[in-house]
């Protein structure tokens, strides 16, 4: 697939365009959202409109993105460059394969580590449960699910409200956010519920079959 391919397609869970690298903190958020998913492609000397602006000085954006994925995310994150030419035009091609080591932290301007996942086109902070599931996933061991009386309650309940939050599901169903999580985890690495994600926070649905 070429890279004109590629920008016709638009922003996008696997891609992202960026016209100059300018903060570590900012592009870290994408290395590691890209590494929690499935990867992806950052097309750098790209507009976000797709225009091809073009790489003025490739090596310092190399550097830029090696330091963001050395020193601002942890574990560390190593992207792969290609270098190719649009229109006598150079785009910078940095890829990111999906990690074998999630869930990946970003380090942000305050100084603190937040987990990000990629959800369409944005990198979005990613909550509890989620960050629990990917911890969960490097383990070897499955899961066993015991549908007791709060699992079954917990089904019924996002059945008659799909993309319930945490706190609505704790306050309903009288348990604790802690239990709730415990649950939602085992039921998602189970895949008998989906998480979905908006600007600020997570909703959980049963999922469809």
């Amino acid at each position: 697939m070429t890279i004109k391919t590629l920008i016709l397609q638009g922003e996008g869970e696997r891609l992202d365009f960026k016209n100059k690298i300018s903060s570590c903190e900012k592009i870290a958020k994408t290395l590691a959202a890209f590494a929690n998913n499935k990867g992806g492609k950052l097309l750098v000397g790209v507009a976000d409109d797709g225009t091809v602006k073009g790489v003025k000085n490739e090596e310092e954006e190399k550097y830029m993105l090696q330091r963001a994925g050395n020193l601002y995310c942890r574990p560390a994150i190593e992207p792969g460059f290609e270098e190719v030419y649009v229109d006598d035009k150079l785009v910078l091609v940095v890829n990111i394969a999906e990690s074998d080591t999630k869930p990946h932290y970003a380090l942000d301007e305050n100084k603190n580590w937040w987990v990000y996942i990629r959800v369409d086109d944005k990198s979005l902070l990613a909550g509890k449960v989620t960050v629990d599931v990917l911890h969960r996933k490097n383990g070897t061991k499955g899961t066993l699910i015991r549908y007791t009386d709060k699992e079954k309650k917990l089904l019924a309940y996002l059945q008659a409200h799909p993309k319930s939050p945490l706190p609505e599901l704790s306050a309903s169903l009288r348990l604790s956010k802690r239990e709730i999580r415990q649950m939602l985890v085992n039921l998602i690495l189970a895949d008998v519920i989906a998480v979905h994600h908006d600007d600020h926070q997570e909703y959980y649905a049963e999922k469809s079959i």
